[in-house]
């Protein structure tokens, strides 16, 4: 790849290990780079190079063979991507293959994958929120999990940090429960949007409704360009508008020439040296090959995503950790959480039919949490709470996509706008259950001879009661403001398709109950980091990805100071 150093072979000790090169991965491979460390990534899948490799970036729909479908051998491949509605044609290439990495769903999962350099920062919906005291502090207040070794003080700075780098557009609100971000201009509501939010915002009291946060560019930032409101941001972005870590910051890391990326490097398990109590290096397996090899490192970050970096560490066994490394507590493999989705309500809009919209935004509207706030929003039904997502567009001639007519009328029919419609999905928080769980399974092996995951978990009653009343306040909040024919809907779905797997190897102030501590450090083997979701303790109601920034960029900077000090 050019200009990019994967000649790893040569040189098999390194000051730092990354496993997985996704949003996380990227973070810490930057970090650690730019704080002098050499520093070796292990991505299991191909190599991805920003632009080069985005072969659909600018594909109109007449210019595929299939226009945007699978052929039925590639939805074999690609079950799960499938499963969820998420890849077609234009993206399949950055989705793994579900037949060379199976896994067992004890109760129905869904794990969307994606084995490449870049990983899911490819594909993610780019959602981004701080969470606040109010999450930190749920576990501590309500009973459920443990409680969080860290607080939003801990992590503030953190969060401006890496918002400063990856580029986040929205607004300001000032609310206690979401603070704010450091922004960039924020994009704009359309009309109809505008209409709604008004209408909510003086209906509800305590209720706002905004732009979604999102780490798109609104305005060059650090060689990047800004969006250009094309929606084609799954087949990968060739301006950099929005944040992956092809286009920001392995290249930062590249630039500073401490930079090795090893792809088609499945890692089997971390190596314990017993004497030293502490990690040493990583087995891994090519993928090509299937030759083992081993590389050696002062500390290693686990990046690989929530269950990928658990199934290694539970890979990881020794004397010492026979259950897993770091396992002491039990607890690795345990307290797997997501978030609800596709639950709401839809609706039309009457009145602004001479009006439109320019371009495809890649961003909706969203409503924050206003659910057991305080004691004047508690419920008695649940704990914790839920936002919504959504917003307002018009049909467009892809609305004829299955009539069956055709000719000139058929073609003017199509040109004119369909009716306005509006919709919102709430997204609730998953509570931390012991009994959520994974574990290996040595009976059902991958393409490489390696044990896979069995997920056993399931929504518990509190997700059902949170989904019940989502729904209820969906269609209230959309008939109130005027909607016509608002329709509710529980579209009932398993857990994984939110595509935001948290847990089984949780921060906690306690070794006894928890994986790592409040540094992301193993709490028995001090250089071995984990901040990718894997390490969250509890799941919000917002998207998690902004908070694993932030912590990796913490705890790298933590790393190297300790590592200076010979502490690890």
């Amino acid at each position: 790849m050019a200009n990019f150093n994967i000649d790893a072979k040569q040189e098999m000790t390194y000051d730092a290990i990354v496993i997985g090169s996704g949003i996380s991965g990227g973070w810490a491979a930057k970090e650690l780079c730019e704080k002098g460390l050499k520093t070796l990534v292990l991505e299991r899948g191909r190599l991805v190079e920003h632009v080069v490799d985005y072969p659909t970036m600018t594909y109109d729909p007449w210019e595929q063979e299939l226009r945007g479908s699978l052929t039925p051998e590639e939805k074999k491949i690609h079950a799960s991507g499938v499963r969820a509605g998420f890849v077609g044609e234009n993206n399949k290439h950055f989705y793994a293959n579900d037949e060379e990495n199976p896994y067992t769903e004890v109760k129905p999962f869904l794990w969307i994958r994606a084995h490449q350099m870049g990983g899911r920062s490819l594909l993610w919906g780019k959602q981004c929120y701080r969470w606040s005291d109010l999450d930190f502090a749920a576990n501590a207040k309500d009973g459920h999990g443990v409680d969080w070794p860290i607080r939003y003080k801990d992590i503030e700075s953190w969060y401006t940090y890496v918002e400063k780098y990856a580029g986040i557009s929205g607004e300001a609100l000032g609310l206690p429960q979401l603070p704010d971000s450091h922004f960039l201009p924020p994009m704009e509501l359309n009309c109809v949007e505008k209409h709604v939010k008004s209408r909510i915002e003086k209906e509800f009291s305590g209720r706002n409704m905004i732009i979604g946060r999102v780490a798109h560019l609104t305005e060059p930032l650090n060689g990047r360009g800004k969006c250009q409101f094309r929606n084609r941001c799954d087949r990968g972005c060739p301006y950099g508008a929005y944040f992956s870590s092809n286009a920001v910051t392995l290249p930062a890391a590249n630039a500073t020439g401490n930079l090795t990326i090893r792809p088609f490097s499945i890692v089997q398990s971390l190596i314990y040296d017993e004497a030293k109590g502490k990690a040493t290096g990583v087995r891994i397996i090519d993928a090509e090959t299937n030759e083992v090899f081993e590389y050696h490192a002062k500390i290693i970050f686990c990046n690989a995503s929530t269950l990928s970096s658990t199934q290694i560490l539970m890979n990881s066994t020794s004397n010492r950790f026979p259950n897993g490394l770091g396992n002491d507590s039990g607890e690795l493999g345990h307290n797997l959480m997501d978030h609800t989705y596709r639950v709401g309500a839809m609706g039309v809009v009457d009145g602004f039919d001479d009006e439109y919209y320019k371009g495809r935004r890649p961003n909706g509207i969203y409503i924050p949490r206003y659910v057991n706030l305080d004691e004047n929003t508690k419920s008695d039904n649940f704990v914790r709470g839920y936002g919504f997502q959504g917003g307002g567009g018009r049909g467009n001639w892809g609305a004829g996509a299955n009539e069956e007519d055709f000719g000139g009328d058929f073609k003017d029919r199509m040109m004119k706008p369909g009716p306005w419609e509006f919709f919102i999905t709430g997204f609730a928080e998953c509570l931390p259950n012991h009994e959520n769980k994974v574990y290996l399974n040595k009976d059902k092996l991958d393409k490489w001879g390696q044990p896979t995951l069995a997920i056993d978990a399931e929504w518990g009653a509190n997700e059902l009661a949170i989904n019940q009343q989502i729904r209820i306040d969906a269609k209230e909040m959309l008939e109130r403001v005027g909607l016509k024919n608002v329709v509710d809907f529980d579209n009932k779905h398993e857990m994984g398709y939110g595509i935001h797997e948290m847990g089984t190897a949780r921060m906690g102030r306690d070794p006894k109950t928890s994986v790592l501590n409040g540094n992301n450090q193993v709490h028995a083997c001090k250089n071995v980091f984990v901040t990718d979701g894997a390490c969250m303790t509890s799941s919000s109601c917002v998207n998690p990805s902004l908070t694993y920034m932030a912590l990796t960029a913490r705890a790298a900077d933590f790393a190297v100071s300790e590592l200076k000090k010979n502490n690890i």
